[in-house]
C-alpha cells in the first residue's frame, strides 16, 4: 500500500518562525516492550530530497526496514541514537527514561540542533530544548521518519544479539515486545536480566511475582520530603 511521502513542512516552519537553523528529528522505539532498553535516534537531514519509500518504520516490512536504513546512515547529515536500560526505566518510570534516552542522543550529535521535532503530542523532552512535539511525525517529517527506521532497525538488533541461553524468548522475533513464544518463555523460566522488572505483566505469573519492583513516583517523593510516603504502583 502506497503511503504519503513526509515532506519538510515542519522543518521549514521552524526556520521561519524561529531561526532554528540546524533540526533535528527525533523518534523512539521500545516504549511498550517489556525487555530491552528504549532507544531513541536523533536526525538531522537538512531539507534534501529523502530516499524513496522513506515512513514511518512500522509500516515497512523488515527487509525493507534494513534496507531503507543502510541507506539512511549514509545519507543523513548526521544521527546519533541514545538508549536508556530495562535498570533505569524501572528506576525511573518511561516518561523520565525517555527523556535520557533522549538527550544522550542529542548530545551524541556531532552539532547541538537549534530545535528537535518530536514524533507524538507529549513533550518529554522540555527545556532547554527548543521542541516542536507532530502527532505521527514519523510518517509526515522527513528527519522524524529518518530517525524512527534507524531506531527500529538498530534496537531490533541489538535484541537478536543478545547473549546465550535466552534463545526462548525469541527476542530475534519479537524485540521484546509481548507475543506468545516471549510469554510463555517467562511463564516456565521467569525474566532474565534483560526485563524490565517494574512492569505490569510480573502480575500474571504469580510464580515470578516476587521479582516485580515498585518504584516511587514524582508525586510520592515529594510527599516523602514532607513527612509522608507514598508509592506509584
Amino acid at each position: 500500500m502506497p503511503y504519503e511521502a513526509p515532506t519538510h513542512t515542519v522543518e521549514r516552519s521552524l526556520r521561519a518562525t524561529t531561526g532554528a537553523k540546524v533540526i533535528a528529528g527525533v523518534d523512539e522505539v521500545g516504549r511498550g516492550a517489556w525487555a530491552g532498553p528504549v532507544t531513541v535516534c536523533a536526525a538531522i537531514t537538512g531539507l534534501r530530497r529523502p530516499p524513496e519509500g522513506l515512513t514511518d518504520s512500522k509500516l515497512l516490512t523488515p527487509r525493507r526496514r534494513d534496507e531503507l536504513a543502510l541507506v539512511l546512515e549514509g545519507w543523513v547529515t548526521a544521527y546519533a541514537l541514545g538508549d536508556a536500560s530495562p535498570e533505569e526505566i524501572d528506576a525511573l518510570g518511561m516518561t523520565a527514561a525517555l527523556r535520557l534516552a533522549a538527550v544522550r542522543a542529542l548530545d551524541a550529535l556531532p552539532v547541538r540542533p537549534d530545535a528537535v521535532i518530536l514524533d507524538g503530542k507529549h513533550d518529554y523532552l522540555g527545556a532547554p530544548w527548543q521542541v516542536r512535539t507532530v502527532i505521527k511525525g514519523d510518517r509526515s517529517c522527513v528527519a522524524v521518519a529518518a530517525a524512527s527506521v534507524i531506531a527500529k532497525v538498530r534496537r531490533d538488533r541489538m535484541m537478536a544479539e543478545l547473549g546465550p541461553g535466552i534463545e526462548d524468548f525469541a527476542f530475534a522475533d519479537n524485540a521484546g515486545y509481548p507475543s506468545p513464544v516471549h510469554r510463555a518463555a517467562l511463564e516456565v523460566r521467569g525474566p532474565t536480566p534483560y526485563h524490565r522488572l517494574s512492569w505490569s505483566y510480573l502480575d500474571a505469573l504469580p510464580q515470578w511475582r516476587h521479582l516485580k519492583k515498585v518504584r516511587k513516583s514524582d508525586e510520592a517523593l515529594e510527599l516523602e520530603s514532607g513527612g509522608q510516603l507514598g508509592f506509584d504502583f
